[in-house]
Formats: structure tokens, sequence, C-alpha cells
């Protein structure tokens, strides 16, 4: 017997909703990134091993201060991030091609919450943070992927010097 033209319709819904929920929590390429793994990009840190504080603002002119970071690789570091605007943002740490990826999502998922340690998405006047293991030299980019933010150049990198 042939599902209905509805079944077929709600069990499609039903695949994109799982599958944009695996793209929201993992690492946008088919697979899940673990806590434990490192990437070219770096890892999750521990809070009791950060070497410093930084801390980044969010701001309503599309534009994250300071834009530029340096870093030295293997360094910890506790990513303090302040909304100070009056429209949400947030904070993704990526390389170029990820968050290209993960802002064409967003344009689809405008909703979309994170649950990943290398995000952080804040209403205004909120602050968090992300603390961040920079394992390998080179460059780490963030920006604010919600709507609109990047295309208006909220955007910003961390270079990563050998130690």
């Amino acid at each position: 017997m042939k599902p209905s033209r509805c079944a077929r319709t709600l069990a499609g819904l039903a695949w994109i909703a799982l599958s944009s929920t695996a793209l929201a929590n993992g690492n946008h390429t088919g697979g899940h990134a673990h806590a434990e793994e490192d990437s070219a990009i770096g890892k999750p840190g521990l809070a009791t091993k950060a070497s410093r504080t930084l801390t980044v603002l969010m701001e309503d002119n599309m534009r994250f201060t300071p834009s530029n970071i340096r870093v030295r690789s293997g360094e910890t570091v506790r990513i303090v991030v302040k909304n100070t605007g009056r429209v949400k943002h947030e904070l993704s740490l990526g390389t170029r091609q990820e968050l290209l990826e993960h802002l064409a999502l967003m344009k689809r998922f405008p909703d979309m919450e994170h649950d990943e340690p290398s995000k952080v998405t804040l209403a205004p006047g909120q602050q968090g943070e992300i603390v961040w293991q920079f394992t390998q030299a080179g460059s780490v980019n963030f920006a604010c992927l919600m709507p609109g933010h990047y295309e208006a150049g909220m955007r910003g990198s961390i270079q990563v010097d050998k130690k």
C-alpha cells in the first residue's frame, strides 16, 4: 500500500526536524564533534586550566570589540561575552567554512538554539562565556550568525601563534 501524501509530508518534516537538530548540535558536516576531540579550531577547555580571561562585547553596530585577538597554541582561554546591544547576538567559533555552513542553517532556522561549547547566544544585556583550548597555530574565526549580522560585518578572528 502506498503511503498517503499527508503521511509522506509528515515523514519528510520529521526527517528535516531531526536533521536540523543533529546539525545544530553537531559539527555541521554530518558527524558529531565530541567535547574531548580536537578540531581545526581547537577543543573545549577546562575553566581551571584557563591562563587568562578575555572580554568580548557584542554591539548593535554589528561589531565585536575586540574583533582581533591573539592567543598561543595550547593556551586555554576564558572568553567572557557580553551583549551590550538591544537585539539578540551570538558568538560562534569556527573555520570560515563551518561558519558559512552554519549561517545557511541559521537563515533557514533563525530561532535555532545552540548547545555547543564553541557557541554562545545572548539576549540583550546578557553575559556568557566560552572556555576554549586553542590547540593548533593558525587562525580561528568567530561571528554572529543571527540573520543579517554576519553580512553586516559582525565577525572577527583569533590569531593562534606557535608556542
